[in-house]
């Protein structure tokens, strides 16, 4: 899965050096074995953030730097840059992710779906496991779209060096929501919204699933390979 990871996010076109941040041996290991750059982390580290900001200590001649979760083994490479473009045109802009309009109902009431509102510069304004935005009269004929948040952060540097040492606020504390970190000690991040439908692999079914897509994909590249030989 790691190495599937890795594949892809290597396919994005407006990233560097890709590196896999780990306190695990094991999956150092793995990671070293089909060719990856890894970074050993401490143990200690509260969240994905601040693990990252390890890492990104080392590496002075960067400016922008994206957290990938390496559980996506079909992260698409598109989704990636286009999270990254606002920051390469906007330099004021210290942190962005992704958000994907929620189209199964039952998502928007599920708590392991966070949510996410924007303001209309498309910078976030909360993110939450509740609800939001609540319609208090839902028979009404506005028509309000919800959203959901995709795991991956892009954060300038300099600002994420900082991050560590920024206040946990209480509502970071009671949504474990890392990302309301930032928002909580008043800076932006801006969201761009993507159609990539996200596919973390937290169980075994998430692994069975992801498994027959992969197996699926490469059946079709093997039928327009084929087919294309006998029309060449």
């Amino acid at each position: 899965m790691l190495e599937h990871v890795y594949e892809r996010v290597s396919m994005a076109r407006y990233l560097g050096p890709v590196v896999i941040a780990t306190d695990d041996q094991r999956i150092c290991d793995e990671a070293r074995r089909f060719g990856a750059r890894v970074k050993m982390t401490r143990e200690d580290h509260a969240s994905g953030t601040d693990r990252v900001a390890e890492v990104a200590s080392a590496f002075e001649d960067v400016d922008l730097v994206v957290n990938i979760q390496g559980d996506e083994p079909l992260i698409d490479p598109n989704a990636i840059d286009a999270a990254v473009l606002p920051l390469l045109e906007e330099r004021a802009i210290p942190m962005g992710t992704l958000k994907k309009r929620i189209e199964d109902p039952r998502e928007i009431s599920d708590p392991n779906v966070v949510k996410v509102v924007t303001d209309r510069f498309e910078n976030a304004i909360c993110f939450s496991r509740a609800t939001i935005p609540y319609l208090r009269d839902p028979s009404g004929s506005e028509v309000v779209a919800r959203f959901k948040h995709i795991g991956l952060y892009i954060y300038r540097r300099n600002f994420l060096l900082r991050y560590p040492g920024l206040v946990v606020g209480p509502l970071e504390r009671a949504e474990q929501l890392e990302q309301m970190r930032a928002l909580e000690n008043g800076f932006k991040i801006r969201v761009v919204e993507t159609d990539y439908e996200s596919l973390g692999v937290d169980t075994p079914e998430d692994l069975e699933r992801v498994r027959g897509l992969i197996e699926a994909g490469a059946a079709a590249v093997r039928r327009q390979e084929a087919d294309a030989l006998a029309n060449g």
